[in-house]
């Protein structure tokens, strides 16, 4: 099995660079439609079994012209959504920007239970996330699975996922929007083949 993770499409938050966690959250600005179209064509000669996005919206407005050119429905899946923020969320000043990243970094590098003021701590994201990979990879042996989630808790998903990953990889090899990391499956677990378009060879 190949798992495509995804970054959704931009939002009017990105732009402003707002931290901005909770579901439903905003739609797609035009510059995120296209992107969505745009990843809809780079993934269209994969063998693509299944489309799962957040219960955000966009993510799903990511994950639609991706499914439509597989002639599948996205289904929407609990446990992958963005960081909760708490006392952070809405706010795009530098000082937020800087709790949350050091936050994160914390947690990469194994400190998990610290959590963000008033929101969420790294082990609890990983629990949600990792439980809703491990459903997920249940209902499909072969193909490729794509799932449209966030930046931050896509990383520390793929962190822990992959034997291969680095915490410096995940925190160099930012997302973009609509970037991806390409994780496949073998007897012993995770591995990462491709970070935001960068082929992964041994770390």
């Amino acid at each position: 099995m190949r798992l495509i993770l995804v970054r959704h499409g931009e939002t009017a938050s990105n732009v402003k660079m707002a931290l901005d966690s909770l579901p439903p959250g905003p739609p797609l600005t035009d510059a995120g439609v296209a992107q969505a179209a745009a990843l809809a064509g780079q993934l269209a000669d994969e063998p693509v079994v299944a489309v799962y996005a957040s219960t955000a919206v966009r993510a799903q407005q990511t994950a639609a012209p991706v499914a439509a050119a597989h002639g599948l429905e996205v289904e929407v899946v609990d446990g992958v959504q963005e960081i909760f923020c708490g006392d952070l969320e809405g706010r795009h000043d530098r000082e937020a920007f800087e709790i949350f990243i050091a936050t994160v970094k914390r947690w990469a590098e194994g400190d998990l239970d610290v959590p963000l003021p008033g929101g969420e701590s790294g082990r609890q994201v990983l629990d949600r996330y990792l439980a809703a990979v491990d459903k997920i990879a249940a209902k499909h042996a072969e193909g490729t699975v794509v799932l449209v989630s966030h930046g931050a808790s896509l990383r520390m998903g793929a962190l822990a996922l992959a034997r291969d990953v680095s915490p410096a990889l995940a925190e160099t090899g930012l997302l973009p929007n609509t970037g991806r990391v390409v994780l496949e499956r073998d007897g012993s677990g995770w591995r990462c083949t491709s970070w935001t378009g960068v082929d992964v060879v041994d770390g």
